[in-house]
């Protein structure tokens, strides 16, 4: 059965909902499919809040074949077919691949000259900064429309096209839990009609707690999962820390959001016990990045263990925290004078980077921090 999302999908801009930067009257977007503009652009916004709908509507408006590929599983041999397919009586070719930051490097330079030469229209769609993660040359060819968080308004009117009788509690209550993510309420409530007789709130709390539901990447499960990853990380527990990371990986996560946390554990909570595990840390996400997925899950496991494992010590993490609340409380201290600056010749007369030979007591400090210690 086809899912509801899909059954009250907009087929123009007259049903579209939300997004009036890009579609209300006289914006970019609008004049693009209602004057048939060809060209390129990628979609950048959370998850749930029209990239796919917009990308369709658009095909639709210039005539276009269109062609989808998700990111997460397709590869060269997939583009390499497109190209090879014949056009239907000379219309353009549009190739709409959603999460585009799922491509590597090499699959994004194997897909340029096809976008360059005009072989292919492509319509990207990434919930990740694509100044990040699309590579340079193939940004440059393509335009850059950012889509933000569904309104309570827009969620309100799309939780009424989709028909269901819910109390005005029970609305509000989904409209609060969506959080501008229009495929979730729509998911929420087709699970719920389908568990019980009736939506309230608390079949709607009980719904969601149930397997029904995908793991969502914004979603409760999502935060959960990835703090006790980090967790068994700190603990020294790998085991743990494996199987948190197998339910991720199982679960689609991306692999890249899962590489930085690493990197961020590295320097927050190993730190100066063993400086390396942030070059191991970089080294993962770097193989994440050129090599991709599924293969990319061997990278993560490797480097999940060696943190996992390695010595723990925040005190870098700690000493900087409590140097930005000294900063925080007194403001722009003024810097000594012995290591200030001087490019002129009047800074040098009047002190600024005067040496007055080492002395061992002298900390470099502000006057007013004079012996404050942060590292200890």
């Amino acid at each position: 059965m086809e899912p509801l999302a899909n059954q009250i999908r907009p087929k123009s801009l007259a049903e579209y909902v939300g997004q009036t930067h890009l579609v209300g009257t006289g914006k970019p977007l609008r004049l693009a499919i209602e004057q048939g503009h060809t060209f390129s652009f990628v979609f950048w916004g959370p998850p749930g809040t029209g990239k796919t709908t917009l990308a369709r509507i658009y095909a639709n408006a210039i005539n276009a074949d269109v062609f989808e590929l998700s990111a997460v599983s397709a590869g060269k041999e997939d583009i390499r077919r497109i190209v090879k397919t014949r056009s239907i009586d000379g219309r353009p070719r549009l190739l709409f691949l959603d999460e585009i930051h799922r491509f590597n490097k090499a699959q994004q330079d194997f897909l340029l000259p096809f976008v360059e030469q005009g072989e292919l229209i492509l319509v990207g769609a990434t919930t990740e900064n694509p100044s990040f993660e699309v590579i340079p040359a193939l940004l440059s060819r393509l335009r850059v429309f950012v889509l933000g968080e569904l309104t309570p308004q827009d969620i309100g009117t799309i939780i009424e096209r989709t028909g269901f009788d819910l109390d005005p509690v029970a609305r509000d209550w989904l409209i609060e839990m969506a959080n501008g993510d229009a495929r979730q309420a729509i998911t929420m409530l087709e699970n719920t009609s389908r568990l019980y007789e009736k939506i309230t709130v608390d079949t709607l709390k009980e719904t969601l707690q149930s397997r029904f539901l995908r793991y969502d990447k914004k979603g409760e499960e999502h935060y959960n999962v990835i703090s006790a990853f980090i967790k068994s990380m700190r603990a020294g527990r790998p085991d743990a820390a494996m199987y948190y990371l197998a339910r991720m990986i199982d679960a689609g996560e991306d692999p890249k959001f899962i590489a930085r946390r690493m990197v961020i554990f590295a320097s927050e909570d190993i730190g100066l016990a063993q400086p390396t595990a942030l070059v191991v840390a970089n080294a993962v996400f770097q193989a994440v990045t050129t090599i991709g997925m599924p293969e990319a899950a061997l990278n993560l496991a490797h480097g999940a263990a060696f943190l996992a494992n390695a010595a723990k010590d925040r005190s870098s993490t700690n000493a900087f925290g409590e140097a930005s609340e000294d900063v925080k409380k007194f403001g722009n201290l003024p810097v000594p004078m012995k290591i200030r600056n001087a490019p002129t010749k009047l800074m040098k007369q009047i002190g600024y980077g005067k040496d007055e030979g080492d002395d061992p007591e002298d900390d470099l400090l502000p006057s007013k921090l004079r012996g404050r210690r942060y590292l200890t």
